[in-house]
């Protein structure tokens, strides 16, 4: 896991620090959290390779925290973008963004998909086989999320002394790490948590100030 903060600052302009933008490298996933004014100059400067970006997560609607947006989609136009592009954000993302590409008669060779978000409860945004994004509502001058983004248990981890001393043939070591108990040759019945230990999940919140 690697987070890299491209700014952290209020809405009004500083030369030393920018406004609000995260990069969050996890399980395999490059997710944006939140883009600010200046976030593509941003990205540059830390070296990130933006096009592994697919997944990009909005706050709320104050402009420090997604006037970046907007340039961020059209210079992935002009870099002749293919794969699809998700936006997660406060109910109005979808319109705001779409009002500023046609106004400015753009358009896209890959496809937008926007996820808004109403609810005054936590749920789940994201989902696949190695995280799960969940929003995190907090108390703002506007609808606000904070979001929580975790890992999944892989797979677990060989004893394999353990393993080695039973006499387990390697061709069952993947069974184990998924859970499966092992039977010896004499009837024998291994149960996994003696021959393996518990993998580690790992979890990063992500939060915003409240009532601003």
């Amino acid at each position: 896991m690697k987070l890299t903060i491209l700014g952290c600052y209020a809405a009004t302009p500083r030369t030393i620090t920018n406004p609000t933008s995260q990069v969050l490298e996890i399980a395999g996933h490059m997710f944006l959290i939140d883009a600010g004014e200046g976030t593509q100059v941003q990205l540059r400067r830390h070296k990130l390779k933006f096009q592994r970006i697919n997944h990009i997560f909005i706050s709320h609607l104050h402009g420090d925290h997604f006037f970046g947006l907007i340039g961020l989609i059209s210079t992935y136009m002009l870099l002749n973008r293919q794969s699809d592009l998700h936006i997660y954000g406060p109910k109005g993302i979808k319109e705001v963004t779409l009002l500023q590409l046609k106004l400015g008669n753009a358009y896209s060779g890959y496809k937008l998909f926007f996820h808004e978000q109403t609810s005054k409860e936590s749920r789940v945004v994201f989902e696949d086989d190695k995280v799960i994004v969940r929003t995190i509502p907090l108390d703002h001058r506007v609808y606000t999320n904070g979001y929580k983004f975790e890992t999944k248990p892989g797979d677990r981890k060989l004893r394999i002394g353990a393993i080695e001393d039973l006499g387990i043939d390697k061709c069952y070591y993947q069974k184990i790490k998924s859970g499966g108990n092992i039977t010896l040759d004499d009837g024998t019945v291994v149960e996994n948590k003696d021959i393996t230990y518990e993998p580690e999940a790992t979890e990063i919140y992500f939060l915003k100030p409240t009532k601003l």
